[in-house]
């Protein structure tokens, strides 16, 4: 079963920068894309970026030359580096194990979540 463990996240001003993690079991941390998903009061989750095991990346429109997805396979960990966030940008953040492309094909296995605050 895999298991996906977030961490960071926090409160920030816009035009900051936070980092996220997310630890997975190492049985499908080869195997399937991992990426992010976030959710916002009142709305729909989307998609905020994806990593393959061979280190292609995807990012949502909304996220791209701002948020930077990498991945440590000897730590079986995914990276989310966010500059220059806006409020718009908060929302709990969601560790994701799916498919490729993860915007369209997100796997069942989540993440706890993690709060990720912007202040303006």
């Amino acid at each position: 079963q895999v298991q996906l463990v977030e961490s960071g996240g926090g409160l920030v001003q816009a035009g900051g920068s936070l980092s996220l993690s997310c630890a997975a079991s190492r049985t499908l941390f080869s195997i399937l894309v991992i990426g992010w998903y976030r959710q916002a009061p009142g709305k729909q989750r989307e998609f905020v970026a994806g990593i393959t095991s061979g280190g292609n990346t995807d990012y949502a429109d909304s996220v791209k030359d701002r948020f930077t997805i990498s991945r440590d396979n000897t730590k079986n960990t995914i990276f989310l580096q966010m500059n220059s966030l806006k409020p718009e940008d908060t929302a709990v953040y969601y560790c994701n194990a799916g498919y490729w492309p993860l915007a369209a094909t997100p796997g069942g296995y989540w993440g706890q979540g993690t709060q990720v605050t912007v202040s303006s």
